[in-house]
């Protein structure tokens, strides 16, 4: 007689892995704590473990601090209240937006505002949020990401493992984290406040800090879709 049928294993119990990626959610307000000495290179060790094809590894962080974040802060806040526009360097969303992409779009936004308190109409306080995105949200940690422009496109999805690996070990490490595309609208303006080669595409910048418990933003979680949505069997 097979000893597993008459006693079958217990159910396997849940991973740690589950509760952290259930955990991990865009944080858009910090307290000042600083990091521990140490730990943002930590963090970014961890990430690039993440799987990269042929181990190319692309992609570069640039910690700024000081005086060139400040600068970039405010060239940034600057070109967006002026309505600057700029090529981007890649294509984000798809153009034109499907309807039912867009609906999740705005799903999306009026959650962050609703919990804001900032109604449809207030334009000033919606575009005052937004302007945060070029501070960072404040936190003790910036980062600006950027690619070589000679990388093909799977190095975006190499990078993109990384950046969400980046975001898991903050998350394991009681940190909070929110990744910034806003910053790739304005991709010359970057590279000129910091003097990058030009041969260096912005992909993103990532906040990174001790999330501040009180920030109604801080507890918006977006709606992801069920499996039967997006896996196709085939047999």
């Amino acid at each position: 007689m097979d000893p597993l049928r008459t006693h079958p294993r217990p159910p396997p119990q849940p991973q740690p892995f589950a509760a952290l990626v259930q955990a991990r959610r865009s944080i858009r307000r910090f307290t000042d704590q600083p990091l521990p000495e140490g730990l943002l290179a930590q963090l970014l060790a961890q990430a690039r473990l993440a799987p990269s094809g042929a181990n190319l590894q692309p992609g570069e962080f640039i910690h700024l601090q000081g005086d060139a974040r400040a600068r970039l802060s405010a060239a940034l806040v600057e070109a967006f209240r002026q309505g600057a526009q700029e090529p981007e360097d890649y294509s984000y969303f798809p153009q034109p937006m499907p309807m039912h992409l867009r609906r999740r779009q705005v799903a999306a936004a009026q959650a962050l505002y609703r919990a804001l308190g900032a109604a449809r109409d207030d334009r000033a306080a919606r575009d005052a949020q937004f302007e945060r995105n070029f501070r960072f949200f404040d936190a003790p940690v910036a980062l600006l990401v950027t690619i070589d422009a000679r990388m093909g496109s799977g190095c975006y999805m190499d990078l993109g493992m990384c950046l969400y690996g980046l975001m898991l070990a903050a998350t394991a490490a009681g940190l909070g984290s929110c990744g910034i595309g806003a910053i790739a609208s304005y991709p010359g303006l970057v590279r000129r406040t910091l003097g990058l080669d030009a041969g260096q595409r912005v992909v993103c910048g990532v906040a990174l800090g001790y999330a501040d418990g009180d920030a109604a933003e801080n507890e918006v979680r977006t709606a992801r879709l069920p499996v039967s949505d997006f896996l196709r069997v085939m047999g």
